[in-house]
């Protein structure tokens, strides 16, 4: 079976390749073909194609696709991240520091990418308006080149991101000594905003939740794993994925601990946050007052909490 990741593969996807090195997805009778995404909205149109079974899926992408021509039954079924972690990025050169400094500025984006989506509500949060920056629309993977070559003042990023893009920074000559990118996380001024989880097509869940529990199971398994040793799980990642250094794997999984981690048992998600990450988006005019939690989890498939 083929499970897409979030946007391309990055250290975040390190939990994958922890499942799959331990024989997580073995022991569950499963053969993972782990492939590079494009973004929720992109991850839906390939499990409606059939050409993968499960996918990542950021929950305010999803609601907001939950609505949207050409209407993808999906549910999710694990929460990887309890926070959101959309964020805008910058290089010192920039001189972006607050939310504020975006005016004006040029921010690379991908089509469907629910940073996106969901920014006029972090505009709003900080006293802006959509329309105060420069959107420029690029391909999933042209954006960092985008930026390191300066024609971006920022872009769209994950702000597990990070260790990867001040490796890619100082390796074009775009950080001295000391200096960090900037980051601006959504979640900071969003606090009802969840971050990227695990899901599948409706009919899946529905015809075989035996696949699904297996999968979430070891998926699971492999996430805990994978942040209580970030220096293990570096080293699988990159027995896996050659372009990644153990290091850099490592210092994306310490990224992705606090967000990872919350109130609840991890890759559970509470109804009542899943309704207030509906409402404001409803507040942004994106999906309609119908939409309930149970439209976009499958409850009796999560973990247990």
């Amino acid at each position: 079976m083929a499970y897409l990741t979030g946007f391309n593969i990055t250290g975040q996807d390190a939990f994958l390749y922890v499942a799959k090195e331990k024989g997580y997805f073995r022991d569950a009778g499963l053969d993972v073909d782990i492939q590079a995404g494009a973004g929720t909205q992109r991850n839906l149109a390939t499990l409606k194609s059939g050409k993968a079974q499960i996918a990542c899926i950021d929950v305010a992408g999803g609601i907001i696709e939950s609505r949207r021509p050409p209407f993808v039954d999906f549910r999710i079924f694990t929460t990887i991240y309890q926070r959101g972690v959309s964020c805008i990025v910058a290089l010192p050169t920039a001189g972006i520091h607050a939310p504020q400094d975006l005016r004006g500025k040029k921010i690379g984006y991908t089509v469907g990418g629910v940073n996106r989506s969901i920014f006029p509500a972090y505009a709003s949060a900080a006293g802006m308006k959509d329309s105060d920056v420069v959107w420029v629309e690029m391909a999933p993977t042209g954006i960092r080149p985008a930026l390191m070559a300066g024609q971006l003042d920022a872009s769209t990023e994950i702000v597990v991101g990070r260790p990867a893009i001040e490796a890619a920074a100082r390796a074009a000559g775009k950080l001295r000594p000391g200096e960090t990118v900037t980051m601006l996380p959504y979640s900071d001024l969003l606090r009802d905003v969840v971050g990227n989880a695990i899901g599948c097509l409706t009919e899946t869940a529905v015809t075989n939740p035996d696949l699904v529990r297996g999968f979430r199971d070891a998926a699971v398994r492999g996430l805990v794993d994978t942040i209580a040793d970030p220096d293990a799980a570096g080293e699988i990642m990159a027995k896996h994925v050659p372009a990644y250094t153990p290091e850099i794997a490592a210092a994306e999984v310490t990224e992705m601990i606090p967000y990872v981690r919350g109130s609840d048992a991890i890759g559970y998600l509470d109804p009542v946050r899943v309704r207030a990450c509906i409402a404001l988006i409803q507040g942004l005019g994106l999906v309609p007052a119908d939409v309930a939690p149970e439209n976009i989890v499958a409850f009796d498939l999560q973990p247990h909490r």
